[in-house]
């Protein structure tokens, strides 16, 4: 069986608050038999230290062991340390402080042998590892106190403190199971809600509704940025599925205009309705002529798209193609009432790009205002060198647009009155493909309000050298 997520981490903090307490139960258990018990020989060796003085001072005074055997009562006092500066009697000594040695019974583990090494009084078992220090009277050593030290925690105090010791520890390892327990409860319930949701959302959003979004939690987090980006995400899809869904709707109408008046002349000269003339095939070519336009547009567009358009760049003179492009409309515009004022500096304005394309890209720019702007109106070229970039700036007159609508003019299809574009002629693809080469040209393209009532297009491209 599969676990999810939430079950997974569940598992993973609590099996390391497991491990986490049995390692302290069983590092608890080894310190104590080493670390605990070290401690507790080390006091009782020093207590020996302390009491062979005494022991000393008392076979000197009673002139050797057989006191002890007659009277073995008296040898924990025997072992009572002497008082500072001084040799006191047996009956004189004061009994020993209350140190760790003396509560854990250190002395009870004494055994004083003879100078022959046999047993006077004492611990009657001896350990082979038991530690020694002789009695030395008047350079001779006529006996040895020896210490059997502890082998593990047995009874008595000892074994109550490591009794205590031990539930302790596993008091404290079922706690800390306990809390971890909690912990990866509420984390997996608390932590991985927004996730679980991101996953359900993301579900939906596979499946095509774009319009899905998940709450936002708030924070700055890791999981605060996800749903953030996944929000973003779904927003982005719907715009690109909305776009996309007016792509199609806006060329199907485009194209169904011209064909419809291709079929509607067509019909007409095939009922006799109308002579097979030179206006009638002049009517036809222009349909025609709107048509494969309308195509080669989006063809062009295709290709920016996927980054397929094909730009050959050279070093050119800016100046000569905007002048030469702008004497190309110079007919048309005088057609239409429209006066052209071109100013151009007297120096070239170096340029690195596709001379093609840049014509195709001013040639799009007088067209779009020869399109738009009212009979009688006025255009306003004027290119100059600022630093690192060229500007060309083209103003034309009225009718101006919305500054609302201004961004979107760059918007394939987009027009900002349907009816007077649908006059001109125009399909709103054509400051879409200038936008296209301006970028393939590391420029930038700008629409404003102009101050001669209509529209302000801004080229900056990099200058060369």
């Amino acid at each position: 069986m599969k676990l999810n997520l939430a079950a997974r981490l569940f598992a993973a903090v609590l099996g390391a608050a497991v491990v986490v307490a049995v390692a302290m139960g069983v590092g608890a258990h080894v310190n104590l038999n080493r670390d605990f018990l070290g401690y507790l020989n080390e006091q009782a060796v020093l207590r020996l230290e302390l009491a062979v003085p005494g022991v000393t001072a008392g076979y000197q005074q009673q002139g050797g062991w057989e006191f002890l055997r007659q009277r073995p009562e008296l040898w924990f006092r025997l072992l009572r340390p002497l008082p500072e500066g001084g040799s006191a009697a047996l009956t004189e000594r004061p009994k020993a402080a209350p140190t760790p040695a003396e509560l854990t019974g250190a002395s009870r583990r004494f055994t004083l042998l003879d100078a022959e090494r046999r047993r006077v009084v004492g611990f009657d078992a001896p350990a082979a590892d038991a530690i020694e220090r002789g009695i030395v009277v008047d350079g001779l050593t006529v006996g040895w106190l020896v210490l059997t030290p502890f082998e593990s925690v047995s009874s008595g105090a000892e074994k109550r403190f490591a009794d205590a010791q031990q539930r302790t520890a596993w008091v404290v390892g079922g706690g800390a199971v306990l809390l971890a327990a909690a912990v990866a409860f509420w984390a997996s319930r608390r932590l991985l809600r927004p996730v679980r949701e991101v996953a359900e959302a993301t579900h939906r959003l596979a499946a095509g509704d774009y319009t899905t979004r998940v709450p936002a939690r708030g924070g700055d987090d890791e999981i605060g940025r996800l749903a953030h980006d996944f929000n973003q995400l779904s927003l982005t899809l719907q715009r690109n599925e909305s776009m996309r869904r007016e792509f199609m709707a806006d060329v199907s109408h485009e194209l169904r205009t011209p064909l419809g008046v291709l079929h509607g002349e067509l019909e007409a000269l095939e009922d006799g309705v109308r002579r097979l003339d030179t206006p009638a095939l002049r009517s036809l070519k222009s349909e025609v002529v709107t048509l494969h336009k309308l195509v080669d547009d989006l063809y062009e567009l295709s290709l920016a798209d996927v980054g397929a358009l094909s730009y050959r760049k050279t070093e050119l003179d800016l100046r000569e193609i905007i002048d030469d492009t702008a004497g190309a409309f110079g007919e048309r515009l005088r057609s239409t009432g429209l006066a052209l004022q071109v100013q151009l500096p007297a120096e070239p304005l170096p340029a690195f790009g596709d001379a093609r394309r840049l014509r195709q890209l001013f040639a799009n720019l007088f067209e779009n205002s020869c399109r738009y702007t009212d009979a009688g109106g006025a255009l306003h070229l004027q290119a100059r060198r600022e630093g690192a970039q060229m500007l060309i700036d083209l103003h034309d007159s009225a009718p101006g647009v919305r500054d609302e609508q201004l961004p979107r003019l760059f918007e394939r299809f987009f027009r900002a009155e349907a009816s007077r574009s649908r006059r001109s002629g125009g399909a709103g693809l054509g400051l879409s493909i200038c936008q296209r080469i301006v970028q393939a040209h590391e420029g930038r393209i700008e629409a404003r309000a102009s101050p001669l009532g209509g529209l302000w297009l801004r080229v900056a491209l990099p200058a060369h050298g």
